[in-house]
């Protein structure tokens, strides 16, 4: 975001020629009469406490008989006459001098708030000590190792001119460290953390709350949801938090973040849950954040979010700043995700698989809204059902609006990819459905997405593609690979294979390859044709995340 120019500070406080700066004289110790005059307000207001003192000491303040000739004979009667109505307003109500001082003082009014002081010395000392004495010993560090190649160009890396870096001569690798935070959630040893704490990592260590340290194991990660699993060996139980359950927080209740902030050490912060059902956060696929305004800085990515009761809300993953510190706005990984995160690894899964519902779904806009006859913009649109699906069995229809599932409000297309993510393989769903003007409930039983890599091609020959399985572009395998803004055909890589050429070349699993050559690329097939022609010079479209990529190799 571009910020607006500042003017120069001099340009700003010039001073104008004819202007001059005066010097403040000291001020006198002699009052004018025209100050006595302005506190006449306030004798008026205490002459109605005690209007005859109040009346002495205004004369007295007058001063010398030259500069009382100054004030008029009636400024003295209308103070004398103003103080005795009030006396008599005061006699008449029959109220003790006390309670007007009181009023005067803003209490003892009927609508007044009593305030009072801690009546005992436990009031005085409350404090989260007892509850982070209980969850701090869970959460731990998380050290990750890797080593790199040191890069000479900072060309390298990049696709285009890896193609004159490829075979320069062996470079000397470099150690590099990252530090974040971790929560044990099982006594047995296993740890959740942040991907990007661990990713590409060839070493990953934690150190416990008393300072051991222990060689951790990568169970399961997920770059998508931006989690992941450690397991480590300890031969004895540890200490370990307990799920809560996020659906149930509500916006003002209070948390705790615990971490290791910039490496400094164990830190905790607290604060409040500031929304609920954040996305477009824009740091993985996964947008159903916790919003919290506790500190959470880098070093805490992989911490916890604990509330009240001692239980784990969240897992702290990232922040809104411009600076690099906390702004009091940051993001959580609900509990819930964690859980079902947490179950794949424990029952061996070896990637987190979200559960099929063989649908395709998209937002519902204002004009959308006001033609389904909805209030507002909520819920999401059915745009297609493919067949022999899910969704199709469960009679979900293209057109319908789903409004909720199990009970739970549907706002936007993220929200039902979380409840999707949450829900177990297997188990019917209920989704609450607009269609033609009723609502109606209808059931469906997600599974598990058929493997469509199966029929995979792999691409041999030389030239950049080589060693990648493609696959065609179908709604059903754009689904299970979770891929964004999916082209209307391609092929789509499903696999590369390690050390390829096309792993050189920077090639990754789920880019789509729309173009080659100038040709448009329908299928796998397609693809698979135009690479074994062979070329001196290879112009590659594809599309990523999103975004469109062209790229020229020459081979």
């Amino acid at each position: 975001m571009s910020m607006p120019r500042a003017r120069p500070i001099a340009n700003v406080w010039k001073r104008k020629p004819s202007l001059r700066v005066k010097r403040l004289k000291p001020q006198s110790t002699r009052k004018s009469i025209k100050g006595r005059l302005c506190a006449g307000p306030f004798f008026f207001c205490a002459s109605a406490c005690h209007p005859f003192t109040t009346l002495a000491a205004y004369r007295k303040l007058l001063g010398s008989r030259g500069k009382r000739r100054m004030i008029r004979r009636r400024h003295l009667v209308l103070i004398a006459g103003l103080a005795v109505g009030a006396v008599t307003a005061a006699t008449a109500e029959e109220k003790p001098l006390d309670t007007l001082l009181g009023q005067l003082r803003g209490g003892g009014g009927p609508n007044s708030v009593e305030r009072q002081v801690p009546s005992s010395a436990d009031e005085v000392r409350m404090s989260y000590a007892p509850l982070v004495r209980e969850t701090a010993p869970a959460v731990v560090n998380v050290y990750a190792t890797k080593m790199a190649r040191a890069q000479r160009s900072p060309f390298e890396g990049d696709p285009f001119f890896d193609q004159f870096f490829r075979r320069s001569p062996r470079r000397s690798l470099r150690r590099s460290s990252s530090l974040g935070s971790g929560v044990i959630v099982d006594s047995s040893g296993l740890v959740v953390t942040n991907n990007h704490v661990i990713e590409g990592a060839d070493e990953v260590r934690i150190a416990l709350h008393d300072g051991r340290e222990l060689e951790a194991e990568v169970m399961l990660r997920d770059e998508s949801v931006d989690l992941a699993i450690l397991k480590v060996e300890n031969g004895e139980a540890l200490p370990f938090l307990s799920f809560a359950d996020s659906d149930s927080m509500e916006v003002g209740d209070l948390v705790l973040a615990i971490g290791n902030p910039f490496g400094v050490g164990q830190t905790v912060t607290s604060g409040i849950v500031s929304a609920l059902a954040r996305n477009h956060v824009g740091v993985s696929d996964f947008n159903f954040f916790i919003q919290t305004d506790a500190a959470i800085n880098p070093g805490n990515s992989g911490g916890a979010l604990v509330d009240m009761e001692g239980r784990l809300a969240g897992i702290n993953t990232a922040i809104y700043s411009r600076s690099g510190g906390s702004n009091g706005i940051g993001f959580s990984i609900p509990a819930n995700m964690v859980r079902a995160f947490l179950a794949a690894a424990k029952a061996g899964e070896t990637r987190f698989e979200r559960p099929w519902l063989g649908a395709a779904f998209s937002p519902i806009t204002r004009d959308i809204a006001e033609a389904l006859g909805l209030d507002r913009p909520r819920g999401v649109l059915v745009a297609e059902v493919i067949a022999n699906s899910p969704a199709e069995v469960g009679d979900l229809r293209a057109g319908d609006a789903i409004l909720a599932m199990d009970g739970r409000p549907i706002e936007h297309p993220d929200a039902l990819g979380y409840r999707l993510a949450t829900h177990p393989i297997g188990e019917p769903a209920t989704f609450r459905v607009l269609r033609d003007g009723e609502e109606i409930d209808v059931v469906c039983t997600p599974t598990r997405a058929p493997d469509l890599s199966s029929n995979a091609i792999l691409l041999e020959g030389q030239q950049p593609l080589a060693g990648a399985n493609v696959a065609d572009l179908t709604t059903a395998l754009s689904q299970r690979m979770n891929l964004k803004g999916r082209p209307s055909s391609g092929a789509v890589i499903v696999e590369v294979s390690p050390g390829s050429i096309a792993e050189s070349y920077g090639f990754r699993t789920g880019d789509a390859i729309v173009e080659l050559n100038g040709s448009r690329i329908d299928d796998a097939t397609t693809l698979q044709r135009l690479v074994s022609e062979g070329a001196r010079f290879w112009r590659i479209a594809l599309v990523r995340e999103g975004r469109t990529f062209r790229q020229m190799f020459s081979f």
